[in-house]
């Protein structure tokens, strides 16, 4: 028998008909329905510590993790970012008036040489220090694209002798390079070691080395020493 629950009742306790007698639906938990609510800001939670993490630019000395940040810049950073006004349209266009305003900040840092806003890459006294040791010298790298240009031209003349002599200035070019590389990386670790025996120096030799491929007025951030003044 069906029971009680036969007719418009049947709906009511969601007895659909099979074959063979009658079988109720599954009814959805409520378990299920508070757990994906829970699930949803757990994901939510977790994003927000995320985007809180990425916000903050990672010390390039830093062997692992990132950095404490002090007081003043936790506060500047958490100013800087805009509430969300529900609209997507509004939304991005502030984010790109944020972008080309820090993208600005930026470049006007590179040129002055200012610490706030210098990229993670040119950040802190390690970096500062390697800018200022390799611009106080003369590098033979940075007269690398300069002499290329002439050796390139020299090696189109359709003369025999006159390629000789290119090829002969392009390896006496290359020779005078490497050793002044390797000179440089003697003197830069050295100094480094001596004025910050406990700071965190990785990578700070080859950022001089690439430094030295760029001739100096093209240098970015722009050169605060002159030639011959001690960092």
């Amino acid at each position: 028998m069906l029971g009680p629950c036969t007719g418009k009742d049947a709906r009511r306790c969601r007895i659909v008909p099979h074959r063979g007698g009658v079988r109720a639906r599954n009814h959805v938990g409520l378990g299920f329905v508070f757990g994906s609510r829970s699930s949803k800001e757990e994901k939510a939670a977790a994003a927000d510590k995320v985007s809180a993490d990425l916000s903050q630019p990672r010390d390039p000395q830093a062997p692992k993790g990132r950095p404490t940040p002090k007081r003043a810049v936790a506060q500047s950073q958490r100013k800087a970012v805009v509430a969300s006004t529900g609209n997507r349209k509004e939304d991005a266009k502030r984010a790109r008036e944020r972008r080309r305003a820090e993208m600005a900040k930026q470049r006007e840092a590179l040129a002055n040489g200012d610490e706030r806003y210098l990229p993670t890459r040119d950040k802190g006294p390690v970096r500062r220090f390697v800018r200022d040791f390799v611009d106080s010298r003369f590098s033979v790298a940075e007269m690398f694209l300069p002499l290329a240009v002439v050796i390139l031209v020299l090696s189109m003349v359709r003369q025999p002798a006159i390629q000789n002599i290119a090829l002969l200035l392009w390896l006496g070019v290359i020779a005078l390079i490497i050793l002044d590389s390797v000179g440089l990386v003697f003197r830069l670790r050295k100094a480094l070691s001596e004025r910050f025996p406990n700071e965190p120096r990785r990578g700070a030799v080859a950022y001089g080395l690439m430094r030295t491929l760029q001739m100096r007025r093209l240098r970015l951030p722009k050169p605060q020493v002159k030639r011959g003044e001690r960092p």
